[in-house]
């Protein structure tokens, strides 16, 4: 048995809610068994799955063992940045999904992880073995893989207690007055679209810091570094003030906003849309304290090919 403990810093959520975000790998039907199989307590009692939050409260989750399942291997080609005998450093391509769900059965990142690995930790279910956190499906970049219990369990406390650092590479719509800045605000899923998120009050806070590296009259390349780890996070908050992810289709930087320009800057914008095809966002930096060695480690994850081409063409070169 493996144990996470929280600190609650909401009130008025749902306990599976709240901790279904909180650690963002495990599904709510996931979280509920466990609050149902009195494996989650809240200041030391079990509660339901409904138990409204009040603030402050300390959660512990203790996660069973589990055995390792049948989840299919498949030959898919993975760009390792870094392995040792606890985790593995993967730059996963764009369009690649991180793990097996509803339309997603295989070809996925973890199909991939079980056909080149023997050792990877299953202690959050057997669909998810060594995921620690996720990218989506159309963002590349730098993903950890835990290969053992004690390292899934150290890397996800820590990103539990907010000590992982990420700096992402993005390029977005429109131009700055100031070159760099915070965004604060709450975020929630969309009532509608389960899809989609949305800047909501009643949601989980979120910080997103950015700062300008290059601008053109239509488009901008940022750094951005969350500070949180809200799912869309940094394409919630790039649209929230009105600089969407070029190319993010969900969130209003799509090939409808390029069709928007009058010509000849339609055909430009077209033209740039064509080279990407998806949101143009990159997970570059990861840093933690490894694991084992206690060492502060950082990992870098190059580029894409269709990246980089869209940042030549814009003048944006990765200097």
């Amino acid at each position: 048995m493996s144990v996470l403990n929280f600190t609650a810093d909401v009130s008025k959520i749902r306990l599976d809610k709240y901790l279904a975000d909180e650690i963002e790998i495990l599904s709510r039907t996931k979280i509920k068994e466990y609050i149902q199989a009195e494996s989650v307590f809240v200041n030391g009692r079990s509660q339901k799955p409904s138990y409204l939050l009040q603030g402050g409260e300390i959660i512990r989750v203790e996660i069973p063992e589990e055995r390792p399942g049948t989840l299919e291997g498949e030959d898919i080609p993975l760009d390792i940045i870094h392995e040792d005998n606890e985790l593995i450093v993967i730059n996963k391509p764009a369009g690649l999904v991180v793990h097996p769900g509803a339309g997603n059965p295989g070809g996925t990142l973890v199909n991939g992880l079980v056909y080149h690995f023997d050792q990877l930790c299953h202690r959050y279910g057997n669909q998810r073995p060594g995921i620690v956190h996720r990218l989506d499906k159309d963002t590349s970049g730098v993903l950890v893989v835990a290969k053992t219990d004690k390292s899934h369990l150290e890397l996800a406390q820590q990103f539990t207690d907010r000590t992982i650092e990420k700096t992402y590479l993005a390029v977005v719509w429109g131009t700055f007055e100031k070159k760099s800045g915070v965004i604060n605000s709450f975020i929630a899923r969309h009532s509608r679209d389960r899809h989609k998120f949305v800047i909501d009050e009643t949601g989980r806070s979120a910080t997103t810091l950015y700062q300008v590296l290059k601008d053109s009259d239509y488009l901008t390349f940022v750094k951005l570094e969350p500070k949180t780890g809200r799912t869309h996070q940094i394409r919630v908050h790039m649209a929230s003030i009105h600089h969407p992810v070029f190319a993010d289709e969900l969130y209003g930087g799509g090939k409808s906003r390029a069709k928007g320009y009058l010509s000849p800057h339609k055909n430009v914008m077209l033209s740039l849309y064509s080279l990407i095809q998806r949101q143009a966002l990159h997970a570059l930096t990861i840093t933690f304290n490894h694991p084992v060695s206690g060492e502060r480690v950082t990992f870098d994850a190059p580029l894409p090919e269709d990246f980089r081409t869209l940042l030549e063409r814009l003048g944006f070169q990765d200097d």
